[in-house]
């Protein structure tokens, strides 16, 4: 990962958002930020709140709310306020649809309490009512100091502003293909969107474009094309990447292809939570991807080999996941003791094939025996073996050895060594 060499972050204008002493940047070469959107009803104020802190907590550094209806606007104060009172300030994004320029105006309270607002441009209104709409939103983001996303969505695209240019395309004489005239409007709307609300005196500081699509290929097009039209910050994302491996493989291959290349400043995973599943899957997503690609760093990774014939499959498969979540539920208290170990390598290895040789290569790793090999799990740090494990107590020892080597090197014990 550390031979990788991507592209230079894309120059785009700098964007703040904040609320209480939380500052988010991005843009202008600023970490890649991350962000989700809660998936509760928003009118259901104590359900909203729970879903904003675990969110929050996992790392979101956005979260953005549905606010679709007057009894939805009139609870994102209460929202806010709540969050506040629990000491937790992540900036909040209204995603409005249809009719934020009524919600807005009517329920200032709700204008106030966000720290940004998400507008479709497809879905503001039409003809005249288009501009209309659309200059209430952005001018009472321009009165309250607040950021706008414009968010094109293939699905939902100006269809005025698509027969528009579909129209034109038919009367060359040689048109082009149908798909990469959508593909421009897509890029054609966010630009011209930006660019009004530009002269309606948001500056681009305060202005982020998406344009989103749900096909892999159409994305990178899409992004591609729209960075080279302006200076505004941009976020990335499918906009329905599917449930589970699927959700998670599209969202990877597209967003990595357009983040090497340096574009992008702001990221959401859109995967399909399964049943049951925690919504903060889709944060753990894109900080992994984010980490994998040697962008950010959020938690120290496992690296473990999947295993074959040669592994003790049941024990090697616990002690990897069971060390992954030791150590994302060590993090929080690490980022503050320990600065520098969420960009710790952890290896699990099972068997003695690659195990030794990956387990000394990483921070610290071990190497667990494979059927048939001896029962002792040697254990290395910094290059150097430290340790022999075996019985069963060998991960509360794994534990207890990973807690010594980031107080040794990245605690208060790295002053003393150093």
């Amino acid at each position: 990962m550390s031979e990788t060499v991507y592209a230079a972050r894309r120059k785009s204008a700098a964007v703040v958002i904040e609320h209480a002493d939380c500052r988010v940047r991005m843009g202008a070469g600023a970490p890649v930020v991350v962000q989700s959107m809660t998936n509760t009803a928003t009118e259901d104020v104590q359900a909203s709140v729970e879903q904003v802190a675990a969110l929050a907590r996992a790392g979101s550094e956005l979260v953005r709310l549905t606010v679709n209806t007057p009894e939805a606007a009139r609870a994102v104060a209460r929202i806010r306020d709540e969050l506040d009172k629990r000491g937790i300030f992540v900036p909040l994004v209204g995603d409005f649809h249809y009719n934020g320029h009524k919600l807005l105006a009517d329920y200032p309270e709700c204008a106030e309490a966000l720290s940004k607002y998400r507008i479709n441009p497809g879905n503001v209104g039409k003809g005249v009512r288009h501009e209309d709409n659309f200059a209430v939103m952005v001018q009472t983001a321009v009165r309250n100091n607040k950021a706008v996303r414009i968010g094109v969505n293939g699905g939902s695209l100006d269809k005025e502003l698509l027969s528009a240019m579909m129209d034109a395309n038919r009367a060359l004489s040689q048109p082009r293909d149908v798909h990469d005239v959508w593909i421009d409007a897509i890029v054609e709307s966010a630009a011209r969107s930006a660019e009004l609300a530009q002269d309606l005196g948001l500056p681009a500081q305060k202005i982020v474009l998406s344009a989103k699509v749900s096909d892999v290929s159409d994305l990178i097009a899409v992004n591609r094309k729209l960075a080279a039209r302006g200076p505004w910050a941009l976020h990335l994302g499918l906009t329905e990447a599917g449930i589970g491996t699927k959700g998670i493989v599209a969202s990877s291959a597209a967003l990595a292809v357009l983040l090497a290349e340096g574009i992008g400043d702001t990221i959401r995973i859109s995967i399909t939570p399964a049943p049951g599943k925690a919504r903060e899957e889709e944060v753990i997503v894109a900080q992994e991807l984010l980490q994998s690609m040697g962008l950010r760093n959020f938690s120290p990774l496992v690296v473990s080999c999947p295993g074959c014939g040669r592994t003790s499959s049941d024990l090697f498969q616990h002690l990897a996941q069971r060390t992954q979540q030791f150590l994302r539920a060590r993090m929080p208290e690490w980022r503050t003791t320990a600065p520098g170990a969420a960009g710790m390598r952890v290896a699990v290895m099972g068997c003695v094939v690659n195990g030794p040789g990956e387990s000394a290569s990483a921070d610290i790793g071990i190497s667990l025996p494979g059927r048939g090999e001896s029962p002792v799990a040697p254990v290395y740090a910094d290059g150097a073996k430290i340790a022999a494990l075996k019985g069963e107590t060998m991960a509360e020892d794994f534990e207890r050895l990973i807690e010594q080597y980031v107080e040794r090197r990245y605690g208060s014990g790295a002053e003393k060594n150093s």
